[in-house]
């Protein structure tokens, strides 16, 4: 049952499972709702976690109309939702939400004990002519660059078959109705490209002010970085020494969670059962 949580600005939407343990909050990526955790939530509330999955500004059953979309917006609307939920959280957020994620723990870190960086942006990029030479990166920048500039949900789908190589999740053809007509809706493509256009610098700079344990998971094969582990490696650097961790799931593109939820909730399971405050789902 969709909730709703009215802040300065908007109303953000958000769904919460599971009637007691350690609460997690799962953002998503821009372009998505929170329907993109539709296979890790439920395994989440089996091990007896208390799940919210929220819709970001602009997506899914959220508001659109907002001042700004930057991560330091993104991370403001988790921390309300977190105190409203009864916090502290773990907080799993991907691509640019693992960028808002970072910022929430930095600021906030009485309510977050520990977060999940999915295919995250949360460093400014610094692309390289040599990028262009790895096809699958040329090939999702371009739909991206396009997107951004047209307005194009055209270029949106040829971006996703891009950012899921390979086997795609059974309900790939009504999932991309679905995105399709979420993103035809007045308002949501207009948040879609307000967030393409904005560099993940806040949430870099915040990256060496987080307290917290932090778990990054890249795909081996996302599109999204000519070479994804360098990614992960940068952002488990740029963490204070100890508290980051890498693992990359191999095959995977730039939705990991949705493409081999399996093989990520084998990571995120233990991670959580070690950084809860009762050590366990239950």
């Amino acid at each position: 049952m969709t909730e709703y949580l009215t802040i300065d600005g908007g109303t953000i939407a958000y769904e919460l499972s599971g009637t007691a343990g350690p609460l997690v909050v799962l953002a998503h990526g821009m372009g998505d709702s929170r329907a993109a955790y539709r296979f890790l939530a439920p395994a989440l509330v089996e091990a007896g976690y208390r799940v919210a999955a929220v819709d970001l500004r602009g997506h899914g059953d959220t508001s659109v109309g907002w001042t700004g979309y930057t991560r330091t917006d993104l991370a403001g609307d988790l921390i309300a939702l977190v105190r409203h939920l009864g916090g502290p959280a773990v907080l799993v957020g991907h691509s640019i939400a693992g960028g808002a994620v970072t910022i929430a723990a930095a600021q906030a870190p009485e309510l977050v004990t520990a977060v999940v960086e999915l295919a995250p942006f949360t460093r400014k990029q610094q692309i390289k002519l040599g990028d262009f030479r790895v096809g699958t990166y040329r090939r999702g920048a371009t739909h991206l660059m396009a997107t951004t500039v047209l307005g194009s949900s055209r270029q949106w789908a040829k971006y996703l078959d891009a950012a899921y190589p390979g086997t795609k999740p059974a309900d790939w053809d009504s999932r991309m109705q679905q995105i399709t007509a979420m993103l035809a809706e007045p308002g949501r493509m207009k948040a879609l490209q307000a967030m393409l256009r904005i560099a993940p610098t806040d949430a870099g700079e915040q990256l060496p002010n987080v307290t917290c344990p932090v778990l990054v998971v890249q795909g081996s094969a996302d599109p999204d970085w000519a070479s994804p582990e360098a990614e992960g490696e940068a952002i488990v650097a740029d963490l204070p020494t100890g508290l980051g961790r890498l693992v990359m799931i191999e095959g995977a593109g730039h939705y990991p969670h949705a493409q081999h939820p399996q093989q990520v909730l084998a990571v995120v399971l233990p991670f959580l059962a070690d950084h809860t405050q009762d050590g366990h789902g239950a």
